[in-house]
């Protein structure tokens, strides 16, 4: 990605930041800094406030205290943000009865966009892969072809800050082939992008640094390196050629864990699963080889960033997908 401006102001920087909601305190004193060029990931459980913090960027919402200042300029307690600011909470509003490229030129009228930024209807649905359905009426599109319709009308604003609402909702591989190279290509252009997700795989592959609510509090905030390094002792599954060798080489390895499940000697493409950390793995690892054991697979039973999200947010299961969020 881009190396940020030192010289622009940030894209996002807020202080202090409390929304409520009757008796829900849906944020509580929320800080978060987003520079120009970066991808920033939003994540927490349902009803953390990532909806309530993504509202606020594009100016669904007001905060009751703090600073929030967005592309430089302070936002006030009115529903307002400046010009560059463009994304969607909950989906993107779309006219169903419209085709894809109607419903992006609608959108360029209303907001009376000139010819040469109309014109960009064609490339925006090429961008996110929507050009052979460019005329089809899009109440028969499925989940993930309304999010990347969505994204593309986020392009036309030639927006320098992006906020996106989970824009992996539905999406199968072409389509988040499509959404990844979008989002990297907007941040290699300097644009600042603000996603929320409950996918760590999306997140691993796309943010630079990661901010984690839980009950409207943030409880990291930092790079994506540091938080997989919060992850501690992971579990990883082996499979190799000799599932009983590899059993007894672990259980011999110091700092790792053997942990309890079916017998390895039971079918010859079992696999084998420890916990300890990195260095005790690459012992392991040095034993196999030396006793000639081929290491088939190895990878963590559950990925560095999630594990992490799991002990900040001290919950044992990450949050179901959904298609609808709380609005808190």
């Amino acid at each position: 990605m881009l190396e940020t401006d030192t010289h622009r102001p940030p894209a996002v920087r807020a202080r202090g930041v409390t929304k409520s909601f009757g008796d829900v305190m849906a944020l509580n004193g929320v800080d978060l800094d987003v520079a120009s060029g970066q991808v920033h990931g939003l994540v927490g459980l349902n009803g953390a406030g990532k909806t309530t913090l993504l509202g606020l960027l594009l100016g669904l919402a007001v905060a009751d205290s703090g600073r929030l200042e967005i592309l430089g300029t302070p936002v006030g307690r009115t529903l307002a943000v400046p010009d560059g600011v463009a994304g969607f909470v909950d989906g993107p509003g779309l006219y169903p009865s419209l085709t894809a490229r109607q419903n992006l030129s609608a959108l360029a009228s209303l907001r009376g966009y000139d010819a040469g930024r109309a014109a960009g209807v064609d490339d925006a649905l090429e961008q996110v892969g929507l050009t052979d359905v460019a005329d089809d009426r899009i109440r028969g599109f499925s989940l993930g072809m309304r999010q990347r319709l969505g994204l593309a009308a986020a392009l036309l604003t030639k927006p320098r800050l992006l906020v996106l609402d989970e824009p992996a909702n539905g999406l199968d591989p072409a389509g988040k082939h499509h959404v990844h190279r979008v989002i990297t290509g907007l941040a290699a252009d300097g644009t600042a992008v603000v996603l929320s997700s409950h996918r760590m795989d999306d997140l691993a592959a796309l943010c630079s640094e990661v901010t984690i609510l839980a009950t409207g509090r943030v409880v990291f905030s930092g790079p994506v390196s540091k938080l997989a390094a919060e992850s501690g002792e992971l579990d990883y599954r082996l499979l190799t050629s000799d599932p009983v060798a590899a059993h007894r080489l672990a259980s011999e390895t110091p700092g790792l864990h053997v942990m309890p499940g079916r017998d390895p000697g039971q079918r010859p493409d079992a696999d084998v699963v420890v916990r300890g950390p990195v260095t005790a793995l690459d012992e392991l690892v040095v034993r196999l080889v030396r006793a000639g054991v081929a290491l088939r697979e190895l990878g963590p039973v559950v990925a560095p960033l999630e594990a992490a999200f799991l002990a900040l947010t001290g919950t044992g299961t990450m949050p179901a997908q959904t298609d609808q969020e709380d609005p808190r």
